[in-house]
């Protein structure tokens, strides 16, 4: 289906979907502006879009692909997508990974995760399917035996490797472990969440020859986000034009950021899906115009990601590059915040991981914790008052992190409290 003019595709939403018929019942029938129409709620949206009694849908459930999505936390949501909608969101993500650096000839292995109505495993296929290079796809997905997957690659001689960071990270651990190395790979595409400096040691040591790249930014509930460009910086990319609008809004008002280096919440409309319009819709990530005229911006991160020890607010962002400064070596391939309670207190673990935590790694321990502090006084005020448990440090291998057991994601957050 071609781009629909906005004011028509308002129209539609209003017209077949009560969800929308509700949320705009108080706006004039002439819409024709993006900012004339509120954010979704996205709590409403998705109490719509339950599978049963659907309220979201602008049509009968009779023709279409579900995918469940949810992310690291919360409950799972679904998401539906028409054979032709499908069809072109992939074919458009396809092209995008031109950008992020796909070549004809490419032999590329999807360790991205299939299953349990998980979309990204089929999405990055089809996508690979659909791109307008020639390439050879080997659909290995992200539970095989990771020694399966090392011969694959090797016996293909793969030069792209794609799946989340947690994958690439596990996968390059083993490898390591094992003391082999995959020079062969040249790209290395990750999806799904961000990479961050600290797991780029672990994916130099397997994949020495190989550049970590954005393969895009998308999600299976807003859908195209963003288009990989290249360059040093792995979190700027180009919307999706014209295919979706997006918008960056200030932080504390649904008010457009028209100013480049100003963070606010993403937030995206599609101008092609009718089965489950999404107009509108909060992405659930923050960024920044990069340069706002050709639509290039940056992402931050998860948008209200961190965590609350006691009176004590930390931002996950700012603690990882906290901990990157403090590692002057290298040691460190991977963090988690772990929260817990002891004594009626809350206290936050920081659980590292590096390639031998039986190590002496009291030296490090002590640099991230006082760089921690410095960086969040408050934390070391609310231990002096016995509002908190101090910070402390716990010393992991990276294939002791928590994933999440769905996705195969990493938590950067766990909070192991009692809530009953």
């Amino acid at each position: 289906m071609p781009v629909q003019p906005l004011a028509q595709l308002i129209r539609f939403a209003r017209r077949n979907s009560p969800f929308y018929r509700e949320l705009y019942s108080d706006l004039p029938d002439d819409v024709t502006r993006l900012t004339d129409l509120p954010v979704v709620p996205q709590a409403d949206f998705w109490r719509a879009n339950a599978p049963r009694d659907n309220r979201l849908l602008t049509a009968p459930l009779e023709e279409a692909v579900v995918f469940r999505s949810g992310g690291t936390t919360g409950s799972p949501k679904f998401s539906y997508y028409t054979r032709t909608e499908w069809r072109e969101f992939t074919t458009a993500f396809g092209a995008g990974m031109v950008s992020a650096g796909l070549r004809p000839g490419h032999r590329v292995a999807d360790l991205f995760y299939a299953g349990d109505l998980y979309a990204s495993f089929s999405f990055v296929l089809d996508s690979l399917h659909r791109a307008p290079v020639a390439n050879v796809r080997l659909p290995i997905g992200g539970a095989a035996p990771w020694q399966s997957t090392a011969a694959t690659l090797e016996e293909f001689s793969v030069q792209v490797v794609a799946g989340t960071p947690t994958t690439l990270c596990s996968l390059a651990e083993r490898l390591t472990d094992a003391g082999r190395t995959l020079p062969d790979v040249e790209l290395l595409f990750f999806g799904g969440e961000c990479l961050f400096g600290d797991q780029l040691p672990l994916l130099r040591s397997a994949f020495p020859n190989a550049e970590p790249r954005s393969l895009g930014y998308a999600s299976v509930d807003a859908g195209l986000l963003g288009e990989a460009v290249g360059g040093g910086d792995r979190r700027v990319h180009r919307a999706f034009t014209p295919y979706t609008v997006v918008e960056i809004l200030h932080d504390e008002a649904d008010q457009l950021v028209d100013d480049n280096g100003v963070p606010g919440r993403l937030v995206v409309t599609d101008l092609r899906r009718r089965l489950m319009p999404v107009l509108r819709y909060p992405a659930g990530d923050r960024a920044e115009w990069v340069d706002r005229d050709a639509g290039i911006f940056r992402i931050l991160g998860r948008a209200q990601e961190g965590v609350r020890v006691g009176p004590v607010s930390l931002h996950t962002q700012d603690v990882l590059d906290v901990v990157a400064a403090a590692d002057a070596f290298g040691e460190v391939t991977g963090l988690q915040l772990v929260v817990r309670r002891l004594d009626g207190r809350d206290g936050l673990t920081l659980r590292i991981a590096v390639a031998d935590p039986k190590a002496d790694h009291e030296a490090l321990g002590v640099s991230v914790v006082a760089a921690v502090l410095a960086q969040r006084p408050l934390y070391a005020s609310a231990t002096a008052a016995a509002h908190v448990n101090a910070l402390n440090v716990e010393w992991v291998r990276y294939a002791d992190l928590a994933v999440n057991a769905r996705s195969g994601k990493l938590i950067r957050v766990v909070d192991e409290r009692p809530h009953s």
